[in-house]
């Protein structure tokens, strides 16, 4: 059900959420901006492809170039699963568990569903010393977000692209 969690470890739990899509749960324009969301991943999936297919046929690329952008690629394809057919195989988990393929349809359209999330690491917890403005003697917990497997892909990606091959990358755009 929703926010049902499984503790693995005390830094490690299994929190079941669903997000509209957006880091953190952001969300713009409504239906409109989730159609626009989702057409915008389509795109930028199909371009990211495009662009992988090219590095690869072209045959000088660093292999380390090609798994960061793939990783990239496969994130982004997890979380378009998500947000176009989630919602229309399964009906809400609000206070129940939610059924595949339910008989009277999933709470949502199609490019309507929610990206689920589930792992979730509050690694250290404490308080703000009182001294800290705004915040000061509240609660903190770090590492707060829940993500899922394909956010924890593109980030793998992209912070391995930057560290380890920006010099490529940049090489790669120059010659274009």
């Amino acid at each position: 059900m929703l926010g049902e969690e499984t503790k693995v470890a005390p830094w490690f739990i299994i929190h079941f959420t669903e997000n509209n899509g957006m880091a953190f749960g952001l969300e713009f324009a409504g239906k409109a901006g989730k159609y626009f969301l989702t057409i915008f991943r389509i795109v930028a999936v199909i371009l990211i492809s495009l662009y992988i297919k090219k590095l690869i046929n072209r045959g000088n690329t660093s292999t380390s170039v090609i798994v960061c952008l793939s990783l990239i690629f496969a994130g982004a394809v997890g979380n378009i699963i998500d947000s176009v057919f989630y919602g229309v195989i399964f009906n809400d988990s609000y206070f129940q568990v939610a059924s595949f393929f339910p008989a009277d349809g999933g709470y949502s359209s199609i490019f309507q569903g929610k990206v689920v999330d589930m792992l979730y690491f509050p690694i250290l917890k404490g308080n703000y010393p009182s001294w800290v403005p705004l915040w000061g003697g509240e609660d903190f917990i770090f590492f707060r977000p829940v993500f899922n497997v394909a956010d924890a892909s593109i980030t793998l990606g992209i912070i391995l692209l930057l560290i380890f091959n920006r010099h490529q990358l940049s090489k790669e755009i120059n010659e274009e």
